[in-house]
């Protein structure tokens, strides 16, 4: 699963290439793209360098993405796994679906809550819901399911096969309705071209592109958060430099640590185990790390450490 987002770095200063965000600010608005293992961790795969103006729904940005994102993972992978494509409303552009169409590659996509959607909704029988899963297969407290099979997608333009699924649910105590939620529901719909039948897990399955989120943090917990020149080049070369920091912390995790470290963010990793303090000795032409052992996490870091000189080297 590749997940495709975009997001605001805020620009103190005038640097090239910085413009007026959607938002109000000023910056830039890189486009990214992350691996999701299924389990919480995942790294990034790839991302460009955008002006602050750049819209989220630029389909050749898209493409360029997604074409460098592929690019990265082995070729075997590519042959021999399916490979599905997730990611907002953004991404539902016919150019953008009709190019993952043709790299073989499936896509799940928000949808806009437009009038002809709205009123696929509001016409579905009440046994046409299902319950909404969470990610322990438990039901979802007041989430329900269904696919809006009236919606004729195919001749508006949607590639044959493409799916339109809605989730409603009760929003949260206190949450703002709006004129569009009926009856007190609130509904969110998107697109795929995944044939599987049991519409729940396909729906959980989009939803968890909101992890796409916590890979967004970390990458400015590592370095994004701020692009520091003057230059368009250099912070280009600095967006690149941040995903590779978070590609070592990655699969730092997957190789060496375990449990709550093991999908922890760098904030929470910096100070169990990147800032613990030790002690350098030499004896016997040795030269030792003592930690301190009453830290709480220093077992762990010294499991980290075991695991990294038992790890095979490769040219």
């Amino acid at each position: 699963m590749i997940d495709l987002d975009a997001t605001l770095v805020t620009a103190h200063s005038d640097k090239q290439g910085a413009a007026g965000t959607y938002r109000g600010g000023f910056g830039f608005h890189p486009l990214a793209a992350w691996l999701d293992r299924g389990d919480g961790t995942g790294e990034p795969l790839a991302a460009i360098l955008r002006p602050g103006n750049a819209a989220a729904n630029t389909t050749a940005d898209q493409i360029d993405v997604v074409d460098l994102a592929l690019a990265q993972l082995p070729k075997q992978a590519r042959q021999q796994q399916p490979i599905l494509v997730r990611a907002d409303s953004a991404g539902a552009t016919h150019q953008f679906i009709d190019h993952l169409r043709a790299l073989g590659v499936r896509f799940s996509v928000g949808f806009d809550l437009d009038s002809r959607v709205r009123t696929a909704i509001l016409a579905l029988p009440a046994d046409a819901w299902v319950a909404a899963i969470d990610a322990d297969g438990t039901d979802r407290d007041g989430a329900q399911v269904a696919e809006l099979a009236t919606l004729d997608l195919h001749a508006a333009g949607w590639p044959a096969g493409t799916r339109a699924i809605c989730r409603r649910e009760r929003p949260h105590p206190g949450a703002q309705l709006t004129f569009s939620d009926a009856d007190g529901w609130r509904f969110q719909v998107f697109i795929t071209d995944q044939p599987d039948p049991d519409l729940a897990p396909l729906e959980l399955r989009h939803r968890q592109h909101a992890r796409v989120e916590d890979r967004i943090r970390a990458a400015k917990a590592t370095g994004a958060r701020n692009l520091p020149f003057d230059r368009w080049r250099r912070n280009a070369v600095w967006l690149q430099l941040v995903l590779l920091a978070q590609d070592l912390v990655g699969w730092g995790q997957v190789l060496l640590l375990d449990g709550e470290l093991a999908v922890a963010e760098p904030k929470t990793l910096r100070y169990r185990l990147w800032h613990v303090a030790g002690r350098i000795s030499r004896h016997a032409r040795r030269l030792r790390l003592r930690l301190q052992r009453s830290w709480p996490w220093a077992a762990d870091l010294v499991r980290a450490f075991t695991r990294l000189d038992a790890l095979p080297l490769r040219c």
